[in-house]
């Protein structure tokens, strides 16, 4: 009987105990939500937001020739010619996402080689 009395207690205690640890913040303004957003907002600045294809990086001569045949191969999709010193870079599209990124990828692997995805920077 007395094991019974003590049993009952340490339940009920245990029970309220797992209940609070379990619950979660309806709405959602917990420390580690808004150290996330932050951190989030943190790396858009800094990386920029969205992505490009690559589709050369070398010499200028080079870099001018991909994206004049890139404009004729495919007329409706921005290109940029960017030079970060020492070299040259065909950029081209502009995609919100990477999977859209990808998708294009496999297009133009058919005419072009060695292209990447890379995020866009500032």
């Amino acid at each position: 009987m007395k094991n019974k009395l003590l049993v009952l207690p340490l339940t009920l205690i245990l029970f309220s105990l797992s209940n609070k640890s379990f619950s979660q913040n309806e709405d959602n303004s917990s420390q580690e939500i808004k150290n996330l957003i932050s951190k989030k907002r943190k790396f858009n600045k800094t990386y920029g937001f969205g992505y490009k294809i690559q589709i050369y990086n070398g010499r200028e001569e080079r870099a001018r020739k991909y994206s004049e045949q890139f404009k004729l191969e495919f007329p409706n999709t921005e290109s940029n010619l960017v030079y970060k010193a020492p070299e040259w870079k065909v950029q081209v599209g502009n995609y919100k996402t990477k999977l859209e990124a990808d998708k294009d990828l496999i297009l133009f692997k058919e005419k072009f080689s060695g292209i990447i995805v890379i995020p866009m920077g500032k």
